[in-house]
């Protein structure tokens, strides 16, 4: 591993045992009972370096992912999935997009 991480992005600590990508890995930074609504802010004071498994082989700390969400602040943790889904694809941090890059404009 060529940067070092505060855990082991596969460790139990980033992965639960099992290698677990990008949204799950954020996901589980959260409480969907207690978290929301939640400060973009102050999550990313809190886990932005925290490392976040792309791919098998690429790691990114999430500051890097959460500096294209765009609200600063998530009501529910389904908001939450969209900012951050919608950031990924911004940041091209997914390689495969299944519908093209920009899935809202092209229509089947």
């Amino acid at each position: 591993m060529g940067t070092d991480w505060p855990h082991d992005p596969d460790g139990d600590e980033g992965s639960e045992g099992k290698r677990k990508y990008d949204m799950a890995i954020i996901a589980k930074k959260v409480d969907e009972e207690e978290d929301f609504p939640l400060d973009r802010d102050e999550f990313i004071a809190e886990h932005g370096d925290d490392p976040i498994r792309i791919n098998y082989k690429r790691v990114v700390p999430m500051r890097e992912i959460f500096e294209y969400v765009e609200p600063d602040e998530f009501e529910t943790m389904v908001d939450m999935h969209k900012a951050v889904g919608n950031a990924m694809r911004a940041g091209d941090f997914w390689e495969y997009h299944p519908e093209g890059s920009d899935p809202e404009k092209k229509r089947a």
